[in-house]
This record gives structure tokens, C-alpha cells and sequence, in this order.
């Protein structure tokens, strides 16, 4: 049988020596580095219960550069805590994520309230390069610390009736201020097709350049699904359900004209307002062409074979 490696994977030779990776332990406490990548957010212990310091550089998916860390995590996306870009940096600081949560419900054999750890610590942490493309036009590279979600919700013994997979943000507006606005209907709602869920790109992340995940960027937990435009990839998780007919999501529900359910990158089917053909690579002056699927259409493309992606955007 020929075994045809998939375009994330790296190749053997760049995986971590298996002694230098026992020795991690040893280069974190003397401020060592391993592959450059290991350092340690000093206050990942107030923000989660998930220390990142192992995890695996297995699953590198591009040969491009990486958007700068300040500037991934100082333009940002995230109105729980403001519709400016630089609001969410700010307006987090003292966001708290410590005894986290995870409400699991609907078309599964293990519905319950999981803490953070409890879900997530079964399944080894993944280094995975990826894309991120926001209907806006703008995009970055950036290296996501995950698991690939179709681990956890194969644990989570889900039914055959289970269709899609739901999720929701933490709704507090006194610890997301942005939350006080009727900007949109809170909870952040999100949802995927359980074939999307359980494809193997899509991952929850709990960090992201080596670090714990910062509060702006979705801590503790967030979704992250690279060929679909960036709000279908939820942050802050508190709740999973699996259910059987196509879930509520925030933007289709305050605006279904313009964000469709499924919402993959496709230059061919422009916002209403302004074209997705091209886009900004954050620190670059000169735009670049949309890809399909963000650039992942090689993986993703089957998923859609019966669709109209016009109609089904």
C-alpha cells in the first residue's frame, strides 16, 4: 500500500531528536529554547489550566513567512471585547480563563461540563502552521498549538444522529465589556457539519507561537478552521453540541445576505459589500490574490462535491 503524505505533514528528518524533546524539560528551566519555538507565557498559569511547554512540530503546513507575533496579536477580531482592531489587546488584560469550562450536550454518549484540562490533556499538543484569511481582506500566517478536533469529539462518542457540531463563546459582559453593546445577538454562536469538525485541519487551539493562547486571540481554547473566513473560527469556547439540524451562527443571524453558514474563502462569491478576490497579508503593502479554500482545496475541496458554493456560501 502507498501511503501519500498529506501537504501539512514535515518530513522525518524535521521532527525534534527524541532525545533533545526528553531533555525539554531541562531547556525550559534553564531558558533554553527548543527548535526556537518553546517559551513559556508568564502568565499562563492566571489564564489556563493547559501549561504549553510539550507539544509536537509535526504538522507544518506552509512555505511562507509567519506574521510577526505583535502584529497577530495586536490586530484582532474579537468584539466581546470591542469592534476595534487594537480594542481587544486592551480591553483583556485582565481577563481571567483559570478553572475553565466546556459544557458538552446533545447527540453524544458523553454529554457533561468538562474543565478545560480534562478535555483537552488526553490528546498531545500539535504545532500546525496555518492561513488565516478574515472577510475583510486581510490575512496572516501564524503557528497554532492544538489538537485536531475530531480526536476530542470522537471521545466524546457522538451519535449517528449528530449532524453538525455547535458551539458558544462565554457570555459575561462584565469580564467581555464589549458584550455590554448589541453589536450582536450574545452568545457568540458558531457551527460546523460534522464532516468539517472531524476533518483532520481543523483543530482546538490552546496557543499559539509557542505560548499560551493570549486573551485577544480567543483564550483558553478557540476554534480554528483554516479554509473558511476567520469568524467561523470561535474563541473562547464554553459550550459543544452536537446536534441534527444546522445550528444558529452569529453572522448569519445578523446578517444572512451577507455570511452564509458555511463561509469558506472563495474569491468567486464577493461580500455584498466589497470583492474577496484579493487580500492584505498583514505587514505587506501590495495585495495578494484570494486562494480557493484559503489554499487548502487539495483537503477540503470533497467536502463540498454536491454543493453549489455560489448559492451555499
Amino acid at each position: 500500500m502507498i501511503k501519500i503524505k498529506k501537504s501539512w505533514e514535515i518530513p522525518e528528518s524535521e521532527v525534534t531528536p527524541e532525545p533533545l524533546y526528553l531533555r525539554r524539560r531541562e531547556f525550559i528551566k534553564t531558558g533554553g529554547l527548543i527548535g526556537g519555538a518553546l517559551l513559556l507565557n508568564p502568565l499562563a498559569a492566571a489564564q489556563a489550566s493547559i501549561a504549553i511547554g510539550d507539544y509536537q512540530k509535526k504538522a507544518v503546513s506552509l512555505d511562507e513567512e509567519i506574521t510577526p507575533e505583535d502584529d497577530a496579536t495586536s490586530y484582532n477580531n474579537f468584539y466581546e471585547f470591542g469592534t476595534g482592531k487594537d480594542d481587544p489587546k486592551r480591553n483583556s488584560k485582565r481577563f481571567q480563563t483559570d478553572d475553565w469550562e466546556i459544557v458538552v450536550s446533545g447527540e453524544c454518549e458523553k454529554p457533561g461540563t468538562y474543565g478545560l484540562e480534562d478535555l483537552v490533556k488526553p490528546f498531545p499538543i500539535e504545532e500546525r502552521i496555518y492561513r488565516l484569511r478574515c472577510v475583510e481582506a486581510w490575512s496572516m500566517v501564524i503557528p497554532w498549538l492544538g489538537i485536531p478536533l475530531g480526536s476530542i469529539l470522537s471521545s466524546l462518542q457522538p451519535t449517528s444522529k449528530a449532524k453538525y457540531v455547535a458551539f458558544k463563546t462565554l457570555h459575561d459582559p462584565v469580564r467581555m465589556p464589549g458584550q455590554q453593546r448589541s453589536v450582536l445577538n450574545w452568545p457568540y454562536r458558531e457551527g460546523l457539519t460534522i464532516a468539517e469538525a472531524m476533518h483532520p485541519l481543523t483543530i482546538l487551539s490552546v496557543g499559539m507561537y509557542g505560548k499560551t493562547m493570549p486573551n485577544q486571540n480567543g483564550a483558553p481554547i478557540r476554534l480554528v478552521v483554516p479554509w473558511k473566513y476567520g469568524f467561523k473560527s470561535i474563541k473562547s469556547i464554553v459550550g459543544i453540541e452536537f446536534t441534527e439540524e444546522q445550528p444558529q451562527t452569529s453572522w448569519n443571524m445578523a446578517s444572512a445576505r451577507e455570511y452564509g453558514f458555511y463561509s469558506n474563502v472563495n474569491p468567486e462569491v464577493d461580500h455584498p459589500r466589497w470583492s474577496q478576490k484579493r487580500e492584505r497579508r498583514i505587514g505587506e503593502i501590495f495585495k495578494r490574490d484570494t486562494l480557493m479554500f484559503n489554499g487548502y482545496g487539495e483537503e477540503v475541496a470533497t467536502l463540498y462535491d454536491d454543493l453549489d458554493l455560489n448559492t451555499n456560501f
